[in-house]
């Protein structure tokens, strides 16, 4: 037996590395708890396709209720959410989740998104980084939250740096604060990345959002998932 499991809502599914970053709610007792991010003993964290998955194959996906073997708490500097999964085991599926717990995950009480006094702007985004260094006094590295006018913008941001591949970010506004993040959720990404570049008005939508690894002396938030009120099933 695994030394603990958690069972989560399932929030998030996004790309990151070689692999995929999952993040969700605890249910405790049947309620809404504590934020979780399983993670694999690799430096970056990424959970492979087989590290993942249930023992019918199929990956996790978001509103999934899973089970998840653990091995131990995480000791990453900035995101006290992680936890390392006991590989020797599949996951486990339990049930979709309901549209009032949902509604329960929502973490609309943080404003703005990992404060201003330490926010920072990178060249294509807005908002989107803070000082690594100090990162650790939020005590928290994920959310879920919802606003009301989510546009999403797909472009080359490097061309200029000889990078020509498309990138996709989220505009939009939360608490009265602009915000321009990187998406890293790959269903929005397959589907924008099929059309033009452009910006694409979506309105309203619920995105968790997430603090990333460092890089360059800087942690970047990022739209892990982006849930449209029009595709929800539950």
């Amino acid at each position: 037996m695994p030394p603990y499991s958690k069972m989560i809502l399932v929030l998030a599914n996004s790309r990151k590395t070689s692999g995929r970053c999952i993040a969700g709610r605890s249910i405790e007792n049947g309620a809404i708890g504590e934020w979780i991010r399983p993670v694999s003993n690799r430096p970056a964290g990424e959970l492979s396709e087989d590290e993942r998955r249930f023992e019918d194959g199929k990956d996790p996906s978001v509103l999934d209720i899973v089970s998840i073997p653990m091995a131990a708490a995480g000791q990453h500097p900035y995101q006290p959410e992680n936890h390392i999964i006991d590989d020797r085991y599949y996951w486990r599926f339990v049930r979709r989740a309901s549209a009032a717990e949902l509604h329960a995950a929502l973490d609309n009480a943080r404003s703005p998104l990992w404060g201003h006094q330490y926010a920072a702007s990178s060249t294509s985004g807005l908002n989107d980084r803070v000082d690594a260094n100090a990162a650790s006094q939020f005590r928290y590295s994920l959310g879920l939250i919802q606003v009301q006018d989510l546009k999403i913008r797909v472009s080359v941001e490097g061309a200029r740096f000889g990078d020509n591949k498309r990138k996709i970010r989220g505009l939009f506004t939360y608490h009265r604060c602009g915000y321009h993040l990187m998406i890293t959720d790959p269903t929005i990404e397959r589907h924008y990345f099929s059309g033009p570049n452009g910006i694409f008005d979506v309105g309203s939508a619920i995105l968790c959002v997430s603090l990333g690894d460092a890089y360059s002396g800087h942690a970047y938030k990022l739209i892990a998932a982006v849930l449209l009120p029009q595709t929800l099933t539950f």
